[in-house]
């Protein structure tokens, strides 16, 4: 052989054995990268539940003190809404009056309910706030609540 040829050959051999090597420790990564992904996307609606709870246990708390002090009690709330969120229920599911403050998030495993309960009577729409951000909420006490109007209860709905 000539002295051209055998570099010639001996540098294809190098590339050959890099490129394997390089493919063996890719295929030992993917599945390494696969599972940090899946972690992550599982700490992301762990965060946003979480969150969601701090925000509708604010809520329940600021109605419970609003609704102590009887109308025309009210008071403006500035509340976090964390990504994921699919609805916002107050009262009941169909927002009618109801003791309950439904955040619906959407989690790997689906819809997941995070509820907040107050033991006075809530209604009220802010359905609108399910984009991620910071609203400004009114929460105030009703002799005659505007979804029903046989009953007293805190109104919570978006400025």
């Amino acid at each position: 052989m000539m002295p051209a040829t055998l570099s010639r050959s001996r540098r294809g051999q190098s590339s050959v054995e890099l490129l394997i090597t390089l493919s063996f420790g890719l295929i030992v990564l993917l599945p390494i990268v696969i599972l940090a992904f899946i972690q992550i996307s599982t700490s992301t609606s762990t965060l946003s539940t979480t969150e969601a709870q701090a925000a509708a246990t604010k809520l329940a708390s600021i109605a419970v003190s609003v609704g102590a002090q009887g109308f025309p009690a009210k008071q403006l709330v500035l509340l976090q809404i964390p990504p994921n969120i699919n609805n916002i229920l107050v009262g009941t599911t169909s927002n009618g009056v109801g003791h309950q403050i439904i955040f619906i998030v959407n989690t790997n495993a689906g819809p997941s309910y995070v509820t907040a309960y107050t033991p006075v009577n809530v209604s009220g729409y802010i359905e609108q706030l399910a984009q991620t951000g910071t609203y400004l909420v009114n929460v105030s006490a009703q002799n005659r609540c505007p979804s029903n109007g046989a009953v007293p209860c805190v109104y919570i709905k978006a400025v």
